[in-house]
């Protein structure tokens, strides 16, 4: 027969056990604040479906990313803006596919097909992104001779796109990143944004991957090392 104080350790437990599903999703969730931005990434018509380099389930990202949005105070939104005959165009490499690498002065470079042209319409936004509150558009591989996934430095690793500058300057401390590709322009701009000293978050149902070559794959490991926090929409609190 149970004494007095086995009953109430029993009931003890029975409460704790109770209560911790609760309290572990309070822990897990995460409340933007005015330190927080949100970073959407390449959700432009040439990464959709239809488009010349489209990311399989790209659309799917769309919704989600207007979702998470409203949580955030601060919405950085980024567009690749290539030049014609860009660098990273297999079409300007003789006897070059897309999807092989080449050797250029700042290393390794994935080929392309043509993609996010200049004043394109695949270059354009998704007209179903519903962010009427973001503050700011950083255009990136303009250059003609590098290309540039990251949302904070081209490709050579030195040219700046000042968005580091302008985050600093916003006394912004830690970003989420959503977008296209996870294993591109996504990875690379998580691992520049710790480079640059922020707390770094990949929202990972809000991005999808290329994934050639085990590309998704190494881009979760970098960012692993590299100290990014990989969660999911569902971890971000919603706006009151």
């Amino acid at each position: 027969m149970l004494d007095r104080r086995q009953v109430l350790a029993a009931l003890g437990t029975s409460a704790l056990v109770a209560l911790a599903p609760t309290a572990l999703l309070a822990a897990a969730s995460i409340k933007p604040d005015d330190a927080s931005a949100l970073l959407v990434i390449d959700v432009q018509n040439c990464f959709l479906p239809g488009g010349s380099l489209a990311v399989k389930e790209g659309e799917q990202v769309v919704p989600v990313i207007n979702k998470i949005s409203k949580a955030f105070s601060n919405v950085v939104m980024t567009q690749d803006w290539h030049t014609p005959g860009h660098v990273s165009f297999a079409s300007v490499h003789s006897g070059k596919k897309p999807f092989e690498t080449i050797d250029l002065p700042y290393g390794k470079q994935v080929l392309w097909p043509d993609h996010c042209v200049q004043g394109t319409d695949g270059a354009s936004l998704s007209k179903d992104l519903a962010i009427p509150h973001a503050e700011l558009i950083i255009r990136k591989g303009f250059h003609k001779d590098v290309d540039s996934y990251s949302a904070f430095l081209e490709a050579d690793g030195k040219t700046s796109t000042g968005l580091a500058g302008y985050l600093k300057g916003r006394k912004i401390k830690r970003v989420f990143v959503a977008g296209l590709a996870t294993d591109f322009c996504v990875a690379w701009t998580a691992l520049d944004a710790r480079k640059a000293g922020f707390e770094v978050y990949v929202v990972e149902d809000a991005c999808r991957g290329i994934d050639t070559q085990g590309s998704l794959a190494k881009a979760w490991a970098d960012m692993a090392k590299a100290g990014v926090k990989r969660i999911q929409s569902a971890d971000i609190a919603a706006s009151a």
